[in-house]
């Protein structure tokens, strides 16, 4: 990929210009694009997690929360179906549901439906908190890509969307 005269240079510019002094035969658009990315998400996973600290929730905490919310109405799930939504182990959740249930944020309740499980419901305290995080974190999200005008959002969040699912194949 090559700079356009317009264009300011990166951190991953300098390493792409290190790669092609040391071993010009390899093709550095992969990295180009890649190490943008690992480092854009790292920074944004950063700016997130500040976010939803105030409200006294890890960004691990707050997927669970909006897990739940996002299932809409009553906001309830098993514990299966949130492990399985956010690729946690059964173990990894369950810590993350014992911090948020005594934080009063969800309940656990048996499952009407089968003898042996367990559901999983958003509280009227954990509503609030998860729609004004969610809230908060929308807007640093928004904040950043004002580096952007909406063709351009758009058309990254198009070509981002491509790559994602051809590498998840």
């Amino acid at each position: 990929m090559s700079e356009r005269p317009d264009q300011r240079t990166d951190p991953v510019d300098a390493i792409v210009g290190q790669w092609a002094e040391v071993r010009p035969d390899l093709d550095t658009a992969g990295m180009e694009v890649f190490g943008r990315v690992f480092r854009l998400a790292r920074a944004m996973g950063d700016r997130l997690e500040k976010v939803y600290a105030k409200y006294g929730v890890s960004r691990g905490e707050f997927d669970v929360l909006a897990t739940l919310r996002r299932s809409g109405e009553p906001c309830t799930l098993s514990p299966r179906q949130l492990s399985a939504t956010l690729m946690l182990t059964t173990g990894g959740m369950t810590g993350r549901l014992d911090k948020l249930e005594r934080a009063g944020l969800l309940r656990r309740s048996p499952d009407p439906h089968d003898r042996r499980g367990l559901q999983v419901t958003l509280t009227g305290k954990g509503l609030d908190l998860i729609d004004e995080a969610v809230g908060a974190g929308v807007a640093v999200q928004t904040e950043a890509l004002s580096a952007l005008d909406d063709e351009q959002a758009g058309h990254l969040a198009g070509l981002l969307r491509t790559l994602l699912l051809s590498t998840e194949r």
